[in-house]
This record gives C-alpha cells, structure tokens and sequence, in this order.
C-alpha cells in the first residue's frame, strides 16, 4: 500500500503533489540564511572579501544551486526573488559582485545540453542539433526538439 503525502524529499529536493516549486525554495531560501548568519560572523572578524566570497560559493551558492536545472525554470516570481534577496544580501556582506541565480541557472542549463550533445549514448542526444555560429567553429548553438521532447 502507497501512502499519499502533500510533499516528500527525493535527492534533496522537495517535490509536492501540485508540483509547484515553493515548498522547495522555501527551504532552500531558509537554509541559505542560516548560513548568512555564520557569513556574517565571519565578516565581523574582518577577513578579507575574497575569503568571504569562498565562503559564500561554497555553503550558501551550492545550497541554492542545488539541482537547479529541474527546479528553476518552473519556480514562481515569487521564490526566485525570495532566492535572489538571499544573494543580494550575501553581496552586501562581502562587499562583492555576486552572480544572480538566473545566469546561474542558463549557465548550468547549456553546461548539461553539451553534455548531452557530447554523448551518442545520452537518450535525449538525439533531440539535439548542433547549429554553427559565425565563422568560430568552437561556438555553437543548441537547438533542441520541443515536440519530440514532450512526446
């Protein structure tokens, strides 16, 4: 017997029965501040930005990038700007530029299209195409196959 629940946690992200995405980045955006609080510490004992900014790639950016690329795009405006007011406030912390979930997130998305292009043996490599851009030959677009990818 299957026992039916409002949200269960599978690899780390919170999936709920509506599939919407706000239980998750609560959370996230939660566990992101409660490492604000040790960023700060470590900011009142005067240690240098890039120090700081290690600090923030390493416990908060990783939390709130974790498995980003089934998450993000289906977020509302909502959770991502509770996400991105986590970052802004990293950034006034260490005093540093730091980067906005959506360009990590479009990073991460082309990151795992090449991949896939990459691997003949991939099951979506198939539903990709490889488009040439200018005369480089290293950079190139990927288009993929909206209507073979949702059959």
């Amino acid at each position: 017997m299957v026992e039916r629940v409002d949200s269960f946690r599978y690899l780390g992200v919170h999936i709920s029965q509506d599939l919407s995405w706000s239980h998750h980045t609560i959370s996230l955006a939660k566990k992101a501040r409660q490492r604000l609080y040790r960023l700060r510490h470590l900011r009142d004992f005067r240690l240098p930005s890039k120090v700081l900014r290690n600090f923030y790639t390493c416990t908060i950016e990783s939390i709130l990038t974790g498995n980003i690329t089934v998450w993000f795009g289906n977020s509302t405006k909502q959770d991502r700007q509770a996400l991105q007011r986590v970052v802004r406030s990293a950034e006034r912390i260490t005093h540093t530029e730091l980067p906005d979930l959506q360009s990590i997130y479009y990073k991460e998305c082309q990151t795992k299209a090449r991949r896939i292009v990459k691997d003949p043996t991939h099951p979506n490599n198939r539903l990709f195409s490889l488009l040439r851009y200018g005369t480089i030959s290293h950079f190139f677009y990927i288009r993929v196959t909206v209507q073979e990818w949702l059959i």
